[in-house]
C-alpha cells in the first residue's frame, strides 16, 4: 500500500496526517506531496522525517491511493493524471462533487455505492457532511420533505490565512485581509462567491450536495451560510420537515444509535454541542432537539462538528479505509 497525501503542508493536509496516525491507517509507503515551491521541505510523521515531493514526481510514483486537499484548480488538473496512472483519488475540493460521473461520499451513508472502477471520489463540503450525517437516520425513518439550514462557520474553513487575520485583529495588529471585512468581533453572511441568484456558492453547495448524497432530488433545501470568529468547528441550525410525524424520544434513540453521531441534548444542565468541545473530535454532535411548533412534522436541531475533521480529513481517511477494507484498491 502506497499512500499519497497531496497538499500535505496545508491546514487540512496536516489534519489528514493527524487522523492517519490516530486511526492507525496501515500503509507501506507514504508520499507527502505539495506544490513545486514546497518540494524539498522536511516534514515529520510518526517520528520519521519525510521530504515533500512535487505533483509530477508523485504521479510517477503511482501511489495506490492519493488523498487530495490542494484546492479545486490543482484537483482539476492533477486528479485525472493520478487516476490515469492507476491511483484512486479521494478529493477534498469542490472540483468533482457535482460531476455526475463521480461519487460524492459520506462513508456512513453511501460508501456501499463505491465500485472498483471509481478512480476519483469526491469528499463533500464540510458543512454538508455534518448535516447529512445527522439527518440520515431520521431520513431513513420518516422521509425528508424540506430542510432549512443556517450555518455558523469557523474561520478555519477558509484556511490558515483567515486564522492569521482573525488573530492579528484580536491582537490589535495590522492584518492581511482574507475576508472583505474585519472578522474578529463580527459576523459575515458571506462564504465563497455570490451567484446570480443571490445565494453564495457555499449555500448552493449545501443545497445540491445534500440532494446528491441522499440520491433524492425531491428534497427541498435552502441555506444561509455565515462566517463567525471562532475556531474548532462549524455549527448549524437545522429545521427539517418530515413526510411522517415523529416522536422526540425516538428521534433521540435513532441519533444515539447512528454511527459517527453523538447526542448532547440536556439543556437543563447546559449541555449542547459547541465548537469548543467538538474541536479535534471525529464525531458529529447533535442537540437542542425540539419540535417546530409552527407547523406539523417538523424538527429543530443544532449540529456541530470540527470542519477540519469529519468535515474534511476524517471523512477522506474513512473513504480510503473503506476502499482498503473492501478490496477496492
Amino acid at each position: 500500500m502506497k499512500l499519497a497525501v497531496v497538499g500535505a503542508t496545508g491546514l487540512v493536509g496536516s489534519e489528514i496526517l493527524e487522523v492517519l496516525e490516530e486511526h492507525n491507517f496501515q500503509f507501506d509507503e507514504l508520499l507527502l506531496v505539495a506544490s513545486e515551491r514546497s518540494a524539498g521541505k522536511k516534514m515529520t510523521f510518526k517520528g520519521k522525517e519525510y521530504t515533500v515531493i512535487g505533483l509530477k514526481q508523485a504521479v510517477s510514483e503511482k501511489p495506490d491511493i492519493a488523498i487530495f486537499s490542494a484546492g479545486g484548480d490543482t484537483s482539476k488538473e492533477w486528479a485525472p493524471k493520478f487516476a490515469e496512472a492507476g491511483t484512486i483519488v479521494v478529493d477534498n475540493s469542490s472540483a468533482w462533487r457535482m460531476d455526475p460521473t463521480k461519487k460524492l461520499v459520506v462513508p456512513e451513508i453511501n460508501a456501499k455505492d463505491l465500485r472498483i472502477d471509481d478512480r476519483i471520489i469526491a469528499n463533500p463540503n464540510c458543512s454538508t457532511i455534518q448535516m447529512v450525517l445527522a439527518l440520515e437516520p431520521l431520513r431513513a425513518k420518516y422521509g425528508i420533505k424540506r430542510i432549512v439550514v443556517s450555518t455558523y462557520q469557523s474561520v478555519t474553513g477558509t484556511g490558515k490565512a483567515a486564522v492569521d487575520q482573525m488573530m492579528a485583529e484580536r491582537a490589535g495588529e495590522k492584518a492581511e485581509m482574507v475576508y472583505p471585512h474585519k472578522i474578529d468581533m463580527n459576523v459575515l453572511p458571506h462564504i465563497d462567491v455570490f451567484q446570480p441568484n443571490g445565494y453564495t456558492k457555499e449555500e448552493m453547495k449545501m443545497i445540491n450536495e445534500t440532494k446528491k448524497i441522499f440520491n433524492d432530488q425531491s428534497i427541498q433545501v435552502t441555506a444561509t451560510t455565515v462566517r463567525i470568529p471562532t475556531m474548532g468547528g462549524h455549527s448549524e441550525s437545522v429545521n427539517v420537515e418530515f413526510h411522517k410525524d415523529f416522536d422526540l424520544a425516538e428521534i433521540r434513540e435513532l441519533l444515539a444509535a447512528a454511527p459517527g453521531v453523538v447526542v448532547q441534548d440536556d439543556p437543563a444542565n447546559n449541555v449542547y454541542p459547541m465548537p469548543l468541545t467538538a474541536h479535534k473530535k471525529d464525531e458529529v454532535f447533535v442537540g437542542r432537539l425540539r419540535r417546530d411548533e409552527s407547523q406539523p412534522n417538523t424538527l429543530n436541531m443544532w449540529i456541530v462538528a470540527d470542519n477540519l475533521r469529519k468535515g474534511a480529513a476524517t471523512n477522506a481517511v474513512q473513504i480510503a479505509k473503506y476502499l482498503v477494507d473492501h478490496n477496492l484498491v
